[in-house]
């Protein structure tokens, strides 16, 4: 795998010293697995571009929506024990679920016109984003519908920053936002722990995952890389640091991590469930997660309401896309390699990952970059990613 290492250190460095600004990311972390163990782990860059820190495989990203397959992990063990039906309403465990309305517009004074949903929310339509909730930077609705309501940002990690109205009838469309929150509010309800006391048990523990939290410990804080927003080409530290001792463990963005952590978890899923340290989930479960769960409903391009946090984001345009829980499923044979029914999504600050099952391989990208599909970032992770193929 010499060459192999040689290559992807090649991209890795490339993408931190580009002479383009606009070409170039702070710091970068990535690693690649087969089930029986990695094959590559490399780091280039600066954590900050205020200091000169450098990038190392142990630093702690924040891990924005990569938290969310950990969360519908959570869920589905869950499901295994019995604890949770996943087409029960999810009221049943979480009644303010039930209090949540569809938004059919607004009215002449920009307030939302509002109505009981016919169809109850289930934890299914959660881990498949078809609940009806939405995120206010990919919903210009939702964000008009926050500024005339003065409801929360969801950044704060309150109850009532959940409280959002539904978008849609319940189970109708695919739209993705605030869903695995709320699954993870479920899997609280009915283990009786918070969501980070579930998670390490039963999660981080038998996976060997010990720099994954959503209060970070001062070690991991003391590894910390640094957001960055880019600005007409300029990369800067935001300051951004989510609540460290949060009102809800959101299970939607709320992890600290490392690239070998979280590799980790994505080894699990190619090894059917199957953690270093114990078992994880099983291999029906894994079996039964890992496919499309919409039907003939489809994932589409997610267009931007605030260009500051994300351009519009859709990966492979013109292939077919569906959702299983809690990955992007992507129907065709990916261009860099990536075999058809593989999973994959993604975090806001420019983190990427794969996990293809069917030739046993998986990877994970991170940086700490806004806005979401920075040009420079993901550019490179694809052909990152379309390097580890070519040496398959």
């Amino acid at each position: 795998m010499t060459a192999l290492n040689t290559r992807l250190d090649g991209i890795l460095n490339r993408t931190t010293t580009a002479a383009v600004p606009e070409a170039r990311i702070p710091g970068v972390v990535a690693s690649v697995t087969r089930a029986d163990g990695t094959i590559y782990e490399g780091a280039s860059g600066l954590r900050s571009t205020a200091d000169e820190a450098p990038m190392s495989t142990d630093t702690v990203f924040c891990m924005f929506s990569t938290t969310k397959a950990v969360t519908s992990t959570a869920v589905l063990q869950c499901v295994e024990e019995g604890l949770v039906d996943l087409d029960t309403p999810a009221s049943e465990y979480v009644p303010e679920i039930a209090d949540l309305q569809v938004a059919e517009g607004v009215d002449s004074n920009g307030a939302p016109v509002l109505r009981a949903p016919f169809t109850p929310v289930t934890t299914r339509m959660l881990l498949l984003h078809t609940a009806g909730l939405g995120y206010s930077f990919f919903s210009d609705l939702y964000a008009g519908l926050l500024a005339e309501t003065g409801q929360p940002d969801i950044i704060g990690a309150t109850k009532d920053s959940l409280m959002s109205p539904l978008l849609f009838e319940p189970g109708t469309r695919f739209n993705y936002g605030t869903n695995i929150d709320w699954a993870g509010l479920v899997v609280e309800a009915v283990r009786g722990k918070r969501l980070g006391e579930v998670m390490a048990e039963r999660i981080f523990t038998p996976l060997g995952m010990n720099d994954t939290a959503f209060t970070m410990t001062p070690s991991m804080a003391g590894r910390l890389a640094a957001v960055h927003q880019r600005t007409e080409g300029a990369l800067a530290p935001n300051g951004l640091v989510l609540p460290q001792d949060p009102e809800l463990h959101m299970g939607g963005h709320g992890l600290y991590s490392t690239m070998p952590d979280y590799t980790r978890f994505l080894r699990m899923w190619l090894r059917d469930g199957d953690g270093e340290h114990g078992r994880v989930l099983q291999p029906a479960t894994v079996a039964a997660a890992a496919v499309n769960g919409l039907g003939d409903l489809k994932v589409s391009a997610i267009k931007t309401s605030i260009p500051a946090l994300s351009h519009d984001a859709e990966f492979f345009p013109g292939q077919s896309k569906s959702w299983a829980y809690s990955f992007m499923v992507n129907d065709q044979q990916a261009p860099t390699g990536r075999s058809a029914g593989s999973l994959s999504w993604a975090g806001l600050a420019n983190l990427y990952y794969w996990i293809d099952r069917e030739a046993d391989v998986a990877g994970i990208w991170g940086s700490q970059v806004l806005p979401f599909m920075d040009p420079a970032a993901v550019d490179n992770f694809l052909e990152f990613e379309t390097a580890v193929y070519q040496s398959l």
